[in-house]
Parts: C-alpha cells; structure tokens; sequence
C-alpha cells in the first residue's frame, strides 16, 4: 500500500508563526507552531440534522454547548455524507472511502478489519486511541487501545456495553453513561501520549427516548412545523411516492410516539417492550408520569385527519430534540472537562454526525434519501491557535475527508487508497484552488422496513440530480438555488436540458474515477 507521508518539519513549518491566511467568511487566522501533535476528539451522534443546532440556524431548538465550538472554532456550511444510513456512514468516515469501495455497502454489511482505519494509523503513529459509545460495524473494534461499545444500536436505558470483549450492564441513561465512561478514560488515559478519542453517542437515533433531566422540556409550548410537512410529492418521481417512512402513517404508536401500548399490534408491542423494559421503577414512574396527561387527553379526544399528524409530529419532534438536549449538556461536560485539565489548547475537537435526519420535512422522519435535510451533516471543529474563532468554511467537504484530516493534522501518514481529501489547510484559514466543486452519493439498501429505492446522484453548489434504480427507473433534477426544499423535479423541463446533460456525463465520470460500476 503506497502511503503519502508529509514531512514533519514542513508540516511545522506550515503550521509556524507569521504564516497568515484568510478563513472563508470568518476572521483571519495566525497559525502558530505547536510543539507537540494535537490530542484528537471525535464526538459524533447519530442522525442528529445540522437544522437541529442552533449555530446552524435552528429555529426549533438550542444547542449552547455544540455551539460553543462554532464560536470558538469553524462551522462548515456544506458537510455531507456520501450515503446516508449509519453503519456505512461510519465506515466512510473511518476509512476515508466510498461505500463500495470500504463494503460496507448496508447496515447488514460487516467491516473488513484489514481496511486502513485513521485510529490504527494514528496508534502506529504514537497515539493512545479509544473508542466509547456506538460502533455498529458487527464486528470487534481494531486500532484502539481501549474500546467500550454499546451491542449494536445500544439501548437508551440502563445499556450494556461491551468493554474489551467482556459484555457488562450499566444503570443511568445511555448518553450520560458513555460520556461517564470516556471522562474515566481521559482521567486515566498515558500522558506521555497524545489521544485520540472517539466519542460516539447513540442519541438521537430512533425511537427517541429523552433522559430523565429532560422528559418535560418543551412541554408546554409547540414546535414549528416544516412547511412541507403535509408534502404530497407532486412533482417528484415515483421513489417519493413509495417510502414508508411518514410521520402519518408509518411510525409505531408506543415505541416511537409512546402513546399507550395495544398488545393486539404484535410488532410495536414487541420493540416497545425491548426498550422499555430496560427501565427500573424508579425510571417507570418518572416515565409515565411525564406521558400521562397528553396520553390521556389523545385517548378521549384522538385527533384524526392533519391534527393527527400534527399530534404525531409534536410528539415525535419534541422527543428527538429532548435527546438532542442531552447530548449538549454532556459536549458542555466534555468540554468543561477539557477546560479545567488544561487540555483544550492542544485537543482539536470535531463534532459531527453519522448523516442528516428528516425532522417532518417532506412528512418524514429518518434519512437514506440524497435530499438535503438527509444528506447534509453538521461539522464543528475547534483547534485554538489554529482554526480562528467564529470561522466559516462554505467549500464542499464529505465525511470521506474526516480520516485524512485527522491524519495530518497529528502528523500521520494518509494512505492513498483514500478517496477522501485533507481540508487541513482551511483549518488553516488557506484556499485550496483545486478543490471538489461536486461531489457523489450512493445509497443502495433496498429492500428495507423504509421502502427507499437505492439511487446514486452528483449535487453541485447549485443542483442535484438522482438516478433512482432497481424496481424502478427514474431521475430527478433539482435547481437547489430556485428550489431548496426539492419540492418540484426539472429533469424533463427542457429549459434544463443543458444542465441535464452535463451533469448525467459529470455524474458518470465521478463513478468511472471512483470505481463505483453504480446499479
């Protein structure tokens, strides 16, 4: 395997004091020399939108403590992930490598160990690496000196986690629990090393099971709803039509809106009694008591028609941020961790997650499509003394290019191998002129309990088209700059010819230097 390995000196010397750069839509940087390599933390979530944080933006939700790093670090305004569905996303992202490349192609799929990952690089290179929280690669973690994992997708109650192999229970809710766990890590980790660290927390994936801190926040006031929450996909090709994935028609009543449970529906009484069972008496009562009132109100007045599915969405949105909440407030401790250990200079921090989340845009909920409330990801770094406060990157960056960041920012050997790219120097506050103007997308698992068709597309800054395959044979245009919420397809329109076809020849080439055969 041939392995670029940038020299140390002149990676100090880029890094050294007097080389100054303009940061894309922020302040200027000072980049000064550091003696030592960065400790690495990677705090990641799953399925948490960029639209659910508040540096970007939200208008349904605050985020203080992510946000912190926006202020204090970069804020990427176009992050996205190259297939959205998590287990592949997180093979992406520690790989460097598309889908088809890594194998990790579904959810089913199991990680080839032998893949260069940017944890083992970086154990060979001196670091002391860990990994708490999800993996979801249905096979053990390599490259790390310490692991400790949740089965799976982990329970939010009283989880398991798998420590080193040694399967154990613990008590306390799952996003306090890992982070409990990674501070006791740090606390006693091998100073003499530099660390990397990822933190990766099940919240806020399905079925949204809020903390006990936060089982009453936002009780007493609504969310704003998308305005394509009553969305009836004309305009679209038939993919949009055949999902099941509808706040109104396709979520379990108990285990995702937890509304009281009816034993007769076999399939919701069976995932609802897998979670909730996990919850002590104490847990119970805290549970039901936040639930009881609406529960009751919804089973002597139940709603029907669009104040059902506004019923359904209240419930399923305030749920899904509740857990957002918490995940902030253990960043805060994190953090805070860092501050008071003297630790924070020298800890490029990342945040990001494994893909984005449909938050009733559309009238959905999950992710998989290459639409843009699925396909984009946040991404929040801090490094002091090297990215500028408040700095914003608006260049086109993927979750394929996180592993050889990583790598040179400590310093490390980048395979070649990697499809993904070093966006080190806009850390920087430097341009790169040849950088990605387009980028590409691949989802393939189908069938599924969502219905979406596997499709491939090309989304430049201002359009995006899809070829939808398999059952079905469709494509769709959209003009994002007329039509950001990808309401109305111009694939046939012919004042879109033009474009048409230069993005279905674009979109085939970036699959023949990729290597993807795409259906």
């Amino acid at each position: 395997m041939k392995l670029h390995n940038p020299d140390r000196r002149d990676f100090i010397k880029k890094t050294g004091l007097g080389l100054a750069g303009m940061a894309l839509g922020g302040p200027a940087v000072l980049i000064r020399s550091r003696p030592q390599r960065p400790n690495i933390l990677f705090i990641m979530t799953d399925d948490h939108a960029a639209h659910a944080i508040s540096a970007y933006g939200s208008r349904i939700n605050r985020t203080p403590n992510i946000d912190r790093l926006a202020h204090d670090g970069m804020r990427f305004a176009n992050c996205f992930c190259v297939n959205s569905i998590c287990a592949p996303s997180r093979a992406s992202m520690l790989t460097g490598l598309y889908s088809h490349a890594h194998g990790v192609i579904d959810n089913r799929t199991r990680l080839d160990s032998s893949k260069p990952m940017f944890p083992q690089l970086l154990r060979r290179a001196g670091y002391e690496t860990a990994l708490v929280g999800k993996w979801h690669l249905k096979t053990d973690p390599t490259g790390f000196d310490y692991w400790n994992v949740l089965p799976g997708q982990g329970m939010y109650y009283n989880p398991d986690f798998i420590e080193m192999g040694e399967r154990k229970p613990y008590t306390g809710y799952a996003t306090d629990v890992t982070t409990d766990i990674a501070l006791d890590w740090l606390e006693r980790r091998d100073r003499r090393r530099p660390f990397c660290l990822l933190l990766h927390h099940k919240a806020p994936h399905r079925n949204w099971m809020p903390g006990p801190k936060q089982l009453h926040l936002y009780r007493d006031r609504p969310i704003p709803e998308p305005p394509n929450l009553f969305d009836d996909y004309t305009g679209r090709g038939p993919a949009a039509h055949m999902t099941k994935m509808t706040i109104a028609e396709h979520m379990y009543p108990a285990y995702d809106l937890k509304l009281p449970l009816d034993p007769a529906n076999e399939q919701d009484a069976q995932y609802w009694q897998r979670m909730f069972g996990r919850l002590n008496d104490q847990q119970r009562q805290q549970w039901e008591a936040a639930y009881r009132q609406e529960n009751e109100q919804y089973l002597k007045h139940p709603p029907t028609g669009k104040e059902r599915v506004r019923f359904f969405y209240q419930r399923y949105i305030k749920d899904y941020l509740r857990c957002v909440a918490s995940v902030d407030e253990n960043v805060g401790r994190v953090l805070d961790f860092l501050d008071e250990k003297e630790l924070a200079e020298n800890t490029l921090v990342v945040y990001s997650s494994d893909q984005g989340f449909f938050l009733g845009e559309h009238g959905w909920y999950d992710k998989r499509f290459m639409y843009e409330e699925s396909l984009r990801v946040p991404l929040l770094m801090r490094w002091p003394g090297v990215i500028g406060a408040g700095a914003m990157e608006h260049s086109m960056v993927l979750n394929v290019d996180f592993a050889p960041t990583i790598l040179e920012a400590a310093g490390a050997r980048i395979p070649r191998s990697m499809h993904g790219r070093s966006f080190l120097a806009m850390l920087q506050g430097r341009r790169l002129q040849d950088w990605r103007t387009a980028m590409y997308y691949h989802y393939y698992e189908f069938p599924n309990e969502h219905g979406v068709r596997p499709h491939y597309g090309i989304r430049t800054e201002r359009y995006k088209l899809i070829r939808f395959y398999g059952d079905i044979d469709a494509w769709e245009l959209f003009d994002l700059e007329k039509d950001p919420q990808e309401m109305r397809s111009v694939h046939a329109h012919p004042d879109y010819a033009g474009i048409r076809d230069r993005l279905t020849a674009q979109l085939y080439a970036m699959q023949k230097t990729l290597g993807d055969r795409g259906e």
